[in-house]
């Protein structure tokens, strides 16, 4: 008979059983600390689950049963600590707003781990420590001299290092802009960032070694993804394929999209060259985001909106009679006819996954490339 000091344990073995059978959880090494880590210590008293649209229904600690709890933390799920920067214990019933800080479902965490080939004797810089749980993992593998995180939110920050202090760990924890790393432990052999970002700040270049790695979501304005895996060359280069992964992380908050007014559709109007629904698919929505990389959209399937708030042009489009679609353009900048070059570049090389991209990121430019660098390219955001 399981007793009730033992079921955390259990529950534990049978988290790392499901993300072996689910084939995220591969390195034994990284079993082993998720066998040893207490996920629950991580999600303070109360979490939330995204319900519809900008609802989130708050679940408190003291409203279950301690093996509710138990059962609710070792569930391969995404449970959401913060929204709009309210920490969840602090909102009052169900909460509106966006989620700003969460415990990421464990499977999604260790898969980040092994894609960034974190092994034994090697020093980590992780960006954006959220709950703490993922330092823990780092701490248990590696030893907690050899892990450092940073947290933007110091609130956030607070409640990690209490919780990675009460599971038995005092890593180096920073409070600070992720982007700009940490130079005082540096150099790193490994990156990880739990936050998504536009393009790959420079600090982490020169705080990571020659040959070592930065692992990192990128993302965009219209939300598109794909996951980079870079290893610095001693030329004070980065370079490398995107991985085959499909990572989604929160944006880093300097990164995220600016707010945009209700658009006024207007403009000329001509036949679309693409079908708009491809920009409802991961890789075709990376691909029309590389083109045009100020712009947000909106919408989905026939009727899509584009908006670059810094230059006011739009973009929309619309079916056709005829079975076709039609586009509105209005602006400076011909939203579409960029959107469209692209996806038709890519067309053309067979609609890959983002892992038949790659990205390389030098002094003067970061720009990401189809098929091998010498291949069609854009330049992301600087």
């Amino acid at each position: 008979m399981t007793t009730p000091d033992d079921l955390p344990a259990r529950l534990r073995r049978a988290l790392a059983d499901r993300l072996v059978d689910s084939g995220a959880l591969r390195d034994p090494a990284w079993r082993a600390a998720v066998e040893a880590v207490p996920r629950e210590v991580f999600l303070g008293t109360a979490i939330a689950s995204i319900e519809h649209g900008d609802r989130s229904r708050v679940t408190r600690r003291e409203e279950v049963s301690e093996e509710e709890w138990l059962r609710l933390a070792y569930d391969d799920q995404t449970w959401v600590t913060q929204i709009d920067q309210v920490m969840a214990e602090s909102g009052q019933g169900d909460m509106r707003g966006g989620p700003t800080s969460s415990s990421t479902l464990p499977s999604l965490v260790v898969r980040m781990l092994e894609a960034a080939g974190i092994a034994e004797g090697e020093s980590v810089l992780e960006i954006g420590t959220g709950t703490g749980y993922s330092t823990a993992l780092m701490c248990h593998r590696l030893g907690e001299r050899a892990v450092t995180s940073v947290e933007y939110d110091p609130e956030v920050a607070e409640r990690a290092r209490a919780a990675l202090t009460r599971a038995g760990y005092a890593p180096t924890l920073v409070v600070g802009d992720g982007l700009a790393g940490y130079d005082k432990n540096a150099e790193y052999d490994r990156l990880i960032a739990t936050c998504a970002v536009r393009s790959i700040p420079f600090p982490w270049m020169w705080q990571v070694r020659d040959g070592g790695t930065i692992t990192a979501p990128l993302t965009g304005w219209m939300y598109g993804s794909a996951f980079a895996h870079l290893t610095l060359a001693d030329d004070g280069t980065a370079s490398g394929r995107f991985l085959g992964q499909d990572i989604y992380f929160m944006t880093a908050r300097p990164h995220e999209r600016p707010p945009h007014a209700s658009p006024y559709l207007r403009g000329q109007a001509r036949e679309s060259r693409i079908d708009p629904n491809v920009l409802d698919t991961q890789p075709g929505l990376f691909v029309a985001q590389l083109a045009v990389p100020a712009a947000q959209k909106l919408g989905f399937g026939d009727e899509v909106i584009l908006l670059d708030v810094g230059t006011g042009s739009q973009a929309s489009t619309t079916a056709s009679p005829d079975g076709g679609w039609t586009v509105r353009q209005h602006g400076p900048v011909r939203l579409w006819d960029a959107v469209e070059e692209a996806v038709l570049t890519w067309q053309e090389a067979g609609s890959p996954h983002q892992s038949g991209f790659g990205l390389t990121v030098t002094r003067n430019r970061q720009y990401v490339w189809l098929g091998d660098p010498e291949g069609p390219s854009w330049d992301l955001p600087s």
